[in-house]
């Protein structure tokens, strides 16, 4: 490729928001004389709603070294997750749009400062904020879907749920899933290096069906005093989950299915699922499979986390379990999550808690947020950015005086915000800033 002139790129967005017919783009390179060329087109893409001047000085943008060393297991897992997800092709210069949903409590907070690394760790990504809050108003969250299946991928925090309003009003978070058929959660419960837990070296995947169970808002009172609330189990989505565990655990190397459920008491909903777990193993040979009780996992999970590799659940058995694995590596503030559909993923903290009594105070934990952004990266095929970042956070992690409060320690969210871009710069060969 022919050597470049100093340049800057501009980009305009040349069709109106919400142009049906999709998404075009005018995208112009001048020189630093001020002349107009054509040299290479649209390197950059902003939200059809905002018209945007983007600078790069100097000569031809230089991409990031390859950084594709594996972290163990701990990276080869969270590469093979999405691959049963298709994700959106690059646009105009290698470049992706990403819906962003801050959520409450410590979510905005920290999604500024996932901004501040991608920025340091020059991530080819560009984020399409849009705010969705807890009250009774509906076109937040249609804005919100509507992003997302424009950019197929999203990065968000929770969003807390207004217990005070009628029942009919539904959890934006589960709308989310179910709108876009999320059907898949995924979390990796991973000991991480210098916090201190009572158990060491648990890694597990935990895969729970999002889309059904007794998430499906279907309740009633029949008669006053007299509550039913229906759980959902269909045959379909029951399969769909398990070969999504097994093809997981066979492209993950894993050796161990386990499938947790409570048929011994409801025998039609729960024993459909077993059933159909049992189907799919059938055609996993390779890969053992066995079936535990939800309350006796609890007590296995707490005495003896090492024994399980892969697990797969229902949807209220997997929330239940994910907070356990969570609270087992460390807490809340130090595991993420991904929630897969066949087209769209949206990516977030594994036990979806705003944090609202520390928000706002400068000591919520970056670590859940910044691994929830390195696993969209492995989505996107930004494998070498994924890698950078990661390396960064568990590099801080060693260091003590960097551990927020959650984990023990007395540091604050921006310093270890900071310590991780100085990582950042030492991976990626850069000078440290003194």
């Amino acid at each position: 490729m022919e050597a470049l002139e100093p340049f800057v790129w501009a980009r305009t967005a040349c069709c109106p928001p919400h142009d049906g017919a999709g998404v075009r783009w005018r995208d112009k390179a001048w020189d630093l004389a001020g002349r107009g060329g054509d040299g290479w087109s649209s390197l950059l893409r902003v939200p059809l709603a905002f018209t945007e001047l983007t600078f790069w000085a100097g000569q031809q943008p230089v991409a990031m070294g390859s950084l594709r060393q594996v972290l163990g297991a701990h990276e080869a897992s969270h590469r093979s997750f999405s691959q049963q997800t298709i994700p959106p092709s690059a646009k105009y210069g290698g470049r992706h749009t990403v819906t962003m949903i801050p959520g409450d409590g410590i979510g905005p907070e920290l999604m500024l400062h996932v901004k501040s690394v991608f920025r340091h760790a020059c991530v080819p990504v560009d984020f399409e904020e849009v705010h969705v809050s807890s009250n009774a108003d509906e076109e937040d969250i249609r804005n919100a879907i509507m992003a997302i299946r424009r950019n197929r991928v999203a990065l968000k925090g929770n969003i807390e749920t207004n217990h005070n309003l009628p029942p009919s009003h539904k959890s934006r978070n589960n709308i989310l899933r179910t709108s876009l058929d999320l059907y898949a959660n995924v979390i990796h419960c991973k000991s991480l290096p210098g916090v201190v837990t009572r158990h060491r070296d648990i890694d597990i995947l935990i895969v729970r069906e999002n889309t059904e169970g007794e998430y499906s808002s279907l309740e009633h009172e029949s008669v006053a005093g007299v509550v039913e609330s229906l759980k959902i189990i269909t045959k379909a989505k029951s399969l769909r989950i398990a070969e999504y565990a097994f093809k997981l655990a066979q492209e993950s190397g894993r050796k161990k299915v386990t499938a947790v459920h409570k048929a011994n008491i409801m025998k039609l909903g729960d024993g459909l699922f077993l059933q159909c777990c049992k189907e799919v193993a059938a055609r996993y040979p390779q890969i053992t499979f066995e079936n535990m009780i939800v309350d006796n996992t609890t007590m296995q999970l707490v005495s003896r986390p090492q024994q399980f590799d892969v697990m797969v659940m229902p949807n209220l058995y997997g929330n239940i379990v994910n907070n356990v694995c969570a609270g087992l590596v460390g807490g809340p503030g130090l595991v993420a999550g991904a929630n897969y559909g066949h087209v769209y993923a949206v990516f977030e903290t594994a036990t979806r808690n705003t944090g609202k009594s520390i928000a706002n105070k400068n000591i919520a934990n970056p670590t859940a947020t910044l691994l929830a952004s390195c696993m969209m990266l492995d989505h996107l095929k930004l494998h070498s950015y994924a890698t950078s970042i990661r390396k960064a956070v568990l590099a801080s992690m060693d260091n003590e005086s960097m551990h927020t409060p959650d984990i023990g320690g007395q540091g604050t969210t921006s310093e270890a915000i900071q310590d991780i871009i100085r990582h950042i710069r030492i991976i990626n060969g850069r000078a440290v800033e003194a």
